[in-house]
């Protein structure tokens, strides 16, 4: 377990930091001169470089493991931001934050891939996705508000070139004190843990099964696209509140709200024991209809409904993570966490790139409703289906 605690170091302090610019680079953006359309291109870039980074991984961790992919993107993420804090010229800003985008697609399916290769245990598997998921949310609650004191206190140039030299030190630490698990490894502790004879149920104490599983269906993945793109919109609203550095500092703090509520239902462990489909199931609809709350402007103060969207993230994320790690039959988990990263980054790329269009005549946070009703009506012809088929135990 010595591997999880020092991955969880880490990626304490690369959410920190990848967190804490998300209050300043809009405000970044607006001061080179970038308009909101351009802005929503912009993110909308950062996540679709995603891509390519994402199928790589799959297949790359699967292949070789997860250090080196978590090394190379922490390492090259922070060399962009050293480069970003000299940017005079909006189109500069989008080049580098599409070479961002890229090198950081790794970093996520590696560090989920790592995390689930440390035991084949099901119920140990989601207590390492429910402590991702926690190490995520403790690092946001405070990088937003922080990235906007650093830009108040010393200038966007300063603070960006402080977190790059933190991530660059953080892929060095990394490539020292994380110990990776090969896949080949990992299968041979899931061998030695094969019965003599195949039988049809698992064991009792939820190993993964060795069996060859289906394919997991194409539709289950609509819901992380659905639930990237309404996190993405939120992205993008929230930073245009205003561009003073009073008006930033708000803004951090609202996202530091959203951080919070997530914080809030990962500590309820007592939530574990529901299975991952029902609380993949239930969370997205709550969150679907306080999206409708937002949008639909109800006298509701705005850091109540933020905070509820957080309290849903935090629900949602690890029970995802836990699903597909059910569905997946206990193989490949590289292609099984890129392609989640790949539906992550197509609603990223969707989301802002919409609100940057049709703000002016509708609220946006009507697509992340919509986007999650869809997908919350279409998860139960699929994921409920596969989950009992395959006889897994919550």
């Amino acid at each position: 377990m010595k591997t999880a605690v020092w991955l969880y170091l880490f990626l304490f302090v690369a959410f920190f930091d990848l967190h804490a610019q998300y209050p300043i680079l809009t405000p970044f953006a607006i001061s080179l001169g970038a308009a909101p359309s351009f802005i929503g291109l912009m993110m909308g870039m950062y996540s679709i470089t995603h891509l390519p980074g994402n199928l790589i991984a799959g297949f790359g961790v699967d292949r070789y493991g997860s250090r080196l992919f978590i090394v190379f993107s922490l390492l090259a993420a922070g060399v962009v931001l050293l480069f970003q804090s000299q940017v005079t010229d909006p189109w500069q800003l989008l080049v580098l934050r599409s070479i961002s985008g890229f090198v950081l697609a790794f970093l996520s399916p590696a560090c989920l891939a790592l995390l689930a290769r440390i035991t084949s245990d099901l119920t140990e598997q989601g207590k390492l996705m429910a402590g991702n998921g926690l190490v995520h949310t403790i690092a946001s609650v405070v990088s937003p508000a922080a990235g906007a004191y650093l830009v108040a206190r010393i200038g966007f140039t300063t603070a960006f070139t402080l977190l790059g030299w933190i991530l660059i030190v953080t892929a060095v630490l990394a490539l020292f004190f994380i110990r990776d698990i090969p896949p080949a490894a990992a299968k041979q502790a899931d061998a030695s843990d094969e019965p003599d004879e195949p039988a049809p149920k698992p064991q009792s104490k939820g190993k993964l099964p060795l069996e060859a599983a289906a394919p997991i269906p194409w539709l289950i993945y609509l819901l992380p696209v659905a639930l990237s793109c309404a996190q993405g919109i939120l992205s993008f609203e929230l930073p245009l509140l205003g561009n003073s550095q009073e008006a930033m500092m708000t803004t951090g703090l609202l996202f530091s709200v959203v951080s919070i509520g997530a914080l809030v239902t990962l500590s309820m462990l007592f939530l574990n024991k529901v299975s991952a489909f029902q609380r993949t199931l239930w969370g997205s609809l709550g969150l679907a209809i306080v999206y409708f709350c937002i949008a639909s402007s109800i006298p509701v103060p705005l850091t109540a409904l933020l905070l509820l969207v957080g309290m849903g993230k935090g629900i949602v994320l690890p029970a995802l993570s836990t699903l597909l790690i059910e569905l997946s039959g206990g193989r490949r988990y590289g292609r099984t966490f890129s392609i989640l990263s790949v539906a992550f980054s197509v609603g990223a790329f969707i989301g802002p790139l919409a609100a940057g269009h049709i703000r002016d005549h509708v609220s946006p946070y009507y697509i992340a409703f919509l986007g999650l009703m869809i997908a919350v009506s279409v998860l139960p012809f699929h994921g409920s289906r596969l989950v009992t088929s395959r006889t897994f135990y919550s």
